[in-house]
């Protein structure tokens, strides 16, 4: 029994290794510009994803390059997450600043998008978004050329923006509908494909990862293992960077005070996309570890989203320290009760060991879990390590 308690405890661990992973990024994002990010679980999805894909490259190299593919992956994951971080932020996150709930709403929308577009890419709609992106960056970067209109060149320039996107996006797909039409039914079968599909997908481990490392009368698997290396490697490489760097320097400083940064020439614009984009490839790294987990679908990320912000919560909006003793606190009691071990740690005593296996499921143990979260913030409303200072007053 005593082993299989421990066993439960390390693969709750793990779990709380990838939600800290991805709480880092949101903790940062949220600490800093107050956006309530609903797509940060579809930036975890692509990240999984583009392991996928990274697999399958390898697959067609060399045999001994497959067991060095994860490391590529996950640089791979980083930068695709973090590009869609930064579109997103630009695209949409700017314009809504301040404004919390219509940032909710609109990234809720781009959740649902993000979904529908792994089920639905193929080689015809990329190569659509690729007509529209030519097409209308062009189109903008030749507007920026010319003088101001009647009600201000920014008026101007959003009206022709929002009627580029009506226009050129259905053209696109004609565009690329039509060519394929012409260009006969093996290659329409061929361009019109999806590349993923709705069902889900399997990430192949390298050799060195499956199987485990003998403790006692269990294993700890190598792959759990190396999800909790690659989260210290994430923590530490924050820290750094946060505490060492100039870009840290700017981040913590936006973070206390936005206006007085903006007042001593911090681009606080700037700061705004550079630290949305670092988050969202956070949690890209962090679906790079999911994927070695389970398989992979359109709904990954939101089987983490919500445990990402319970983190946030609970942790203290913008503290590490909270993040990571939240994440890791979660994570286990979320496995614990989920996986029935804290029943049987109690069937001495029966009333205790029945109450416990009500909520022996996954749902019913997130349901457990989020009480016990209700009833702590009853206590700390700021979380573990709340916010101090006159600023959180404003």
């Amino acid at each position: 029994m005593l082993s299989g308690f421990l066993e439960a405890i390390f693969n709750g661990i793990s779990i709380g290794s990838v939600l800290l992973i991805s709480a880092l990024g949101l903790a940062i994002v949220f600490g800093l510009m107050g956006v309530i990010n609903l797509a940060h679980g579809e930036l975890m999805m692509l990240g999984a994803y583009t392991t996928f894909v990274v697999q399958n490259i390898f697959k067609l190299l060399p045999a001994p390059l497959f067991e060095f593919y994860i490391f590529f992956a996950l640089i791979a994951a980083f930068i695709v997450a973090a590009a869609a971080g930064l579109v997103l932020e630009r695209g949409v996150i700017r314009f809504l600043y301040g404004r919390p709930l219509e940032t909710l709403l609109a990234t809720w929308g781009v959740s649902l998008i993000l979904q529908q577009f792994v089920r639905s890419i193929s080689w015809s709609l990329a190569i659509a978004i690729a007509i529209f992106c030519l097409l209308f960056f062009g189109g903008m970067s030749l507007l920026k050329r010319r003088p101001n209109f009647v009600g201000g060149a920014s008026w101007y320039e959003n009206r022709i923006r929002t009627i580029s996107i009506a226009i050129l996006l259905p053209l696109a797909i004609a565009i690329s509908t039509i060519a394929s039409i012409f260009l006969g039914q093996t290659f329409k079968l061929a361009v019109t494909q999806p590349w993923f599909g709705a069902q889900n997908v399997d990430v192949t481990a390298p050799a060195w990862l499956r199987g485990g490392l003998p403790i006692g009368d269990f294993q700890l698997p190598y792959s759990r293992l190396f999800i909790m290396v690659i989260t210290i490697l994430c923590l530490v490489g924050i820290y750094l960077f946060l505490q060492k760097t100039n870009w840290g320097l700017r981040i913590r400083a936006v973070t206390q005070n936005r206006e007085m940064s903006a007042c001593l020439g911090i681009p606080t614009a700037q700061v705004d996309a550079f630290t949305f984009a670092l988050g969202s490839g956070l949690a890209g790294v962090a679906g790079c570890a999911i994927s070695l987990l389970g398989s992979v679908g359109p709904n990954t990320g939101q089987n983490y989203v919500v445990d990402t912000f319970m983190v946030v919560v609970v942790g203290g909006v913008g503290k590490l320290a909270g993040t990571i003793i939240a994440a890791l606190s979660i994570g286990t009691a979320s496995y614990l009760i989920g996986s029935g071990n804290m029943a049987s740690l109690f069937t001495s005593i029966q009333p205790v060991a029945d109450f416990f296996t009500f909520f022996a499921t996954t749902s019913m143990a997130k349901v457990m879990v989020f009480a016990l979260i209700m009833t702590f913030l009853q206590v700390r409303p700021g979380g573990i390590f709340p916010q101090k200072g006159r600023n959180v007053e404003l």
